[in-house]
């Protein structure tokens, strides 16, 4: 198991957090790809995107449902500064995971985070579980508590 998985895993048992894992055979990398390979509706994967602010350099983690687009504008709105997409490199470095497999929870340094109210309309969402081929599915009130996520609007309408 690898050192990523192992976060994601601690993190949920450490929450007493019930969740379903799975090893899929392909990647799981793109929304799409892991709503095809769970069988779910795109809008039940819980992506993780992860900006960084402009000024500040500071990076904070959106998760929302896989069929949404995050706007650039209301993040701006939200954290007060222009942000941009964050690179691998910075996003590896925060969360030590890589861009693919990026979990909402089991972060090497704790990040500020955003929940989107979409994932809400589902009794079960799935999530990156640290790498590209594992997912895990959970409640989606849990998720958003174990990531300590502040619920807000920050999608393209």
């Amino acid at each position: 198991m690898s050192k990523s998985l192992k976060r994601v895993m601690a993190a949920l048992d450490a929450a007493g957090a019930a969740h379903d894992l799975r090893e899929m055979p392909d990647s799981t990398r793109t929304a799409l790809a892991a709503a095809e390979a769970v069988g779910c509706e795109l809008d039940q994967i819980a992506k993780s995107i992860v900006v960084e602010g402009g000024q500040s350099g500071v990076l904070t983690l959106f998760v929302t449902a896989g069929g949404n687009r995050v706007s650039t504008a209301r993040i701006a709105d939200l954290l007060g500064e222009l942000t941009h997409p964050a690179e691998g490199r910075r996003v590896r470095e925060v969360t030590g995971f890589a861009i693919g497999g990026v979990s909402p929870v089991g972060h090497k340094t704790p990040i500020r985070s955003f929940f989107d109210p979409r994932l809400n309309d589902f009794d079960l969402v799935w999530a990156a579980a640290g790498t590209p081929r594992h997912v895990f599915g959970i409640a989606p009130e849990t998720l958003r508590a174990i990531c300590g996520a502040t619920e807000a609007e920050f999608t393209e309408a």
